[in-house]
């Protein structure tokens, strides 16, 4: 079987898209993360669009993994575990639709995953307040402008990166140091 046919696809919204490719750029078997708009009314929206909060789109990054190297559990367990999954259409000061905590499966078993692990969330009581992710089917994905990729990477020093972004990626580095790349 050849590195096409293993790779598998997740994506997910959990606020500003800048943030979540840095995280999830850190993870071994995470082969390339973009991001982009789902789940919204319109065809092609950019930036802009997205951001005026009238189009129903999240920013997201769509995941491109390697399940032998890790799994779709342990992608969802990262996701939950940098974000505020309890929060309505909110992450910190980013606010609107375009910023709710979703995940847009992609197969069966991404949604029972993600309906599992939520359950068990919130049966223990892993939060203050439920979780309300949303959990929907993937729709078309589209990529957002090319100034968005890689966006930490080439803006480490501008003072959103050092803020917000910084501060996750160390939590994530400590917390996480089994499923990180070597050079995270």
């Amino acid at each position: 079987m050849d590195n096409s046919q293993r790779k598998q696809i997740a994506i997910f919204a959990n606020g500003c898209f800048w943030c979540t490719e840095a995280v999830f750029s850190m993870l071994k078997g995470v082969e390339s993360v973009a991001p982009g708009y789902i789940g919204g009314t319109i065809k092609n929206p950019n930036y802009e669009q997205v951001s005026s909060g009238n189009t129903g789109h999240a920013e997201a990054i769509k995941i491109e993994y390697d399940p032998s190297v890790i799994s779709f559990y342990d992608l969802l367990t990262v996701f939950f575990n940098t974000h505020d999954p309890t929060t309505l259409n909110r992450q910190g000061n980013d606010i609107g639709t375009q910023y709710r905590s979703a995940i847009f499966y992609v197969n069966e078993n991404q949604k029972q995953d993600a309906e599992n692990l939520i359950k068990e969330l919130n049966k223990s009581k892993a939060y203050d307040k439920p979780v309300i992710t949303e959990v929907s089917p993937a729709t078309e994905f589209f990529s957002a402008e090319k100034y968005h990729l890689d966006y930490y990477k080439n803006h480490q020093n501008a003072p959103y990166c050092q803020l917000v972004i910084a501060p996750k990626l160390e939590k994530v580095q400590k917390r996480f140091r089994e499923l990180l790349k070597s050079d995270s």
